[in-house]
């Protein structure tokens, strides 16, 4: 029952964020909806295909730092399945699922596989908030929190460099201190070299701008000549938000983000909320079509894994 409850409730609050943000403005969706041109649908979901792409050869240079050998097309797809159990499992815990993948795939241990997702989340954190930082001066009359929120996630950044760079290389007789220390000494491996940290930090980039260009792609459906400085400010607000696992997938969160700092920016109240759902449902629908291909390609045991792995957890015994 609270299983049930933990998917349940978070899907209801959703489901009402988006219900509120159309009814608010329904009035004018018709006239927004009958403004636009399909075809730049099309395009949306080539360069969101693209971008998955992207995120596939940085997962997989992230692997190879960790000495864990997989080909992209292998990458991309624990990407897939683990955003795909995302849509569906609260606080982004479908994550998780890629350890079992790495682990039955290649025999990887869940340890370097925990690793190659903070390596992977901090770079997508950071890159963000440098984006954002750097859009904030160009963007009017946004709302005191975006800097807030943007500056928040920096410092956050900035300790948990501090952290690698102290405890990277220490260790412990105790277990469970150990396992820490050694999942930062993995990070601190995979990511902090010079060269490493130039390749993940330009392809991080790459990946945001390109996730953003999905975006702007989708206002020029609505005729709408936005600033893709602004686009890149709406898309990092709006990842941000979602960091905060309130919904699955960041359901709602996320569109009443995107929607809000393109109507503070000036775009009309119902051209801004199109914009945002269609812009989060064009990459859902990318996401879950690449995860069933995905599982598909892995065959039934990854099916079978992932009901055991939301029905039970990881077995923590074997997490090392």
């Amino acid at each position: 029952m609270k299983k049930a409850g933990a998917v349940i409730i978070p899907t209801i609050i959703a489901a009402f964020i988006i219900g509120y943000m159309l009814f608010r403005v329904w009035d004018d969706l018709i006239v927004a909806v009958q403004s636009a041109t399909p075809s730049y649908l099309i395009l949306a979901v080539v360069i969101c295909v693209l971008a998955w792409f992207l995120r596939g050869f940085r997962y997989q240079y992230i692997l190879e730092k960790l000495l864990v050998r997989i080909n992209m097309w292998l990458s991309t797809a624990c990407i897939y399945v683990s955003q795909t159990a995302n849509l569906i499992v609260p606080a982004r815990l479908g994550d998780l699922v890629r350890l079992l993948i790495l682990r039955h795939e290649v025999d990887a241990t869940y340890s370097k596989g925990l690793s190659s997702l903070v390596v992977e989340r901090f770079f997508d954190i950071i890159t963000i908030a440098i984006l954002g930082a750097m859009a904030l001066p160009f963007a009017l009359n946004m709302p005191e929190w975006f800097s807030t929120v943007i500056a928040f996630t920096l410092v956050l950044c900035f300790l948990f460099l501090i952290i690698l760079f102290a405890f990277g290389k220490l260790s412990s007789t105790n277990k469970y201190i150990n396992l820490v220390l050694n999942l930062l000494n993995e990070v601190k491996q995979a990511s902090l070299g010079l060269y490493a940290t130039g390749i993940l930090g330009v392809s991080s980039i790459i990946i945001w701008l390109t996730d953003s260009a999905i975006c702007w792609v989708i206002a020029m459906m609505f005729q709408q000549s936005i600033p893709f400085i602004i686009i890149i400010l709406a898309i990092v607000i709006g990842n941000l938000v979602k960091a905060v696992p309130l919904t699955p997938g960041g359901v709602g969160t996320y569109e009443l983000a995107v929607a809000l700092t393109l109507e503070v920016s000036g775009t009309p109240a119902a051209i801004a909320t199109l914009i945002a759902v269609i812009d989060h449902l064009v990459k859902n629908l990318i996401t879950l079509a690449g995860g069933i291909v995905s599982l598909y390609v892995f065959g039934e045991w990854s099916v079978d894994l992932l009901k055991r792995a939301f029905s039970k957890g990881l077995d923590k015994g074997d997490m090392v």
